[in-house]
């Protein structure tokens, strides 16, 4: 329920109305503070009643892209003011909007899509706010990270959501190995143009037959979600090409298997060896692709051994 504006705060003339369901409703006036308000991800109809009552109640709506976010309000009758503010927006942006909030108006930030602040600027804003003691409202509703996680048919437990990995080759891999042994699925943000070498990368680091999903369009007219082992929906898309539309793709965690005592002895015995002659960073990597063990892990291995060794 959308708290009731304070008494001292003048009351805008402005009508704050939305139209739902074909019937049009009367937005209850909002308390001062910054209201943070998920809004649909594709279909027009994901969003809540409580957006769009906030969304119509607002002195402001801080877009992330005014054209995307006008149109979503078209759509619903509200005529509220659109104030651009995205990822190039300055600290004097910033400011600007902390002061209509300290002069207590209400400001509802809104990103293109989704909820808020997930791979999107508005962090700044909002801990902008903070810092001036203003009151950070959610309003809850659509994300692509859960919509591509249930519809991807992994496990749900536990997840972490990565957004996007480097656009360079050489990082992406680096930050891929980092998150080989991850105990919980991945959902990541991707480009439908680098679609296809972030699929032969996570294939060649995280595992060829790791499950996977590549959702595509969520909640849209063509929204598809391609299920399968990572090594084979690199190979469709590679022979596919790049897809078009917003792309989400979910990745399941790792075997549940652990290495077990033989494997570490084995491991130990190829790092002493190679540490005889070569340098902790040398031998990491001489062992890694001769196991074909994470690179990161076995350098982390390697450094143990060294410092017992000095000790």
């Amino acid at each position: 329920m959308n708290r009731r504006i304070d008494p001292a705060r003048p009351a805008s003339a402005r009508s704050a109305t939305f139209t739902a369901f074909g019937l049009a409703s009367e937005a209850e006036p909002l308390s001062p503070g910054l209201h943070v308000v998920a809004t649909p991800i594709g279909n027009l109809r994901d969003v809540t009643i409580r957006a769009l009552a906030t969304l119509a109640a607002a002195d402001a709506v801080l877009a992330e892209d005014t054209r995307v976010t006008r149109t979503l309000l078209a759509h619903y009758g509200i005529t509220t003011p659109l104030v651009a503010y995205h990822e190039h927006s300055t600290d004097a942006v910033r400011e600007r909007m902390v002061a209509r909030l300290k002069a207590g108006e209400a400001l509802a930030l809104v990103s293109d899509a989704g909820t808020p602040l997930v791979s999107d600027p508005g962090y700044k804003l909002v801990q902008a706010a903070i810092e001036a003691g203003i009151t950070i409202v959610p309003v809850p509703g659509p994300s692509a990270v859960t919509t591509a996680l249930v519809a991807a048919g992994l496990p749900t437990d536990r997840f972490f959501f990565e957004g996007f990995l480097p656009q360079k080759a050489g990082a992406r891999r680096n930050r891929l190995e980092a998150l080989v042994q991850m105990p919980g699925t991945l959902v990541l943000f991707e480009s439908p143009h680098r679609l296809i070498e972030m699929l032969a990368d996570a294939a060649a680091v995280l595992g060829a037959d790791r499950a996977a999903a590549v959702t595509r369009e969520l909640t849209k007219l063509y929204e598809t979600v391609r299920r399968d082992s990572l090594g084979s929906l690199a190979e469709r898309f590679a022979t596919e090409g790049p897809p078009k539309g917003e792309i989400v793709v979910v990745i399941g965690p790792a075997s549940a298997q652990a290495a077990g005592p033989e494997d570490d002895a084995a491991l130990d015995a190829a790092l002493r060896t190679a540490l005889a002659r070569h340098s902790i960073k040398d031998a990491a990597t001489l062992v890694a692709e001769e196991t074909g063990q994470p690179r990161r892990q076995v350098y982390a291995r390697a450094l143990a051994l060294s410092r017992e060794e000095e000790a």
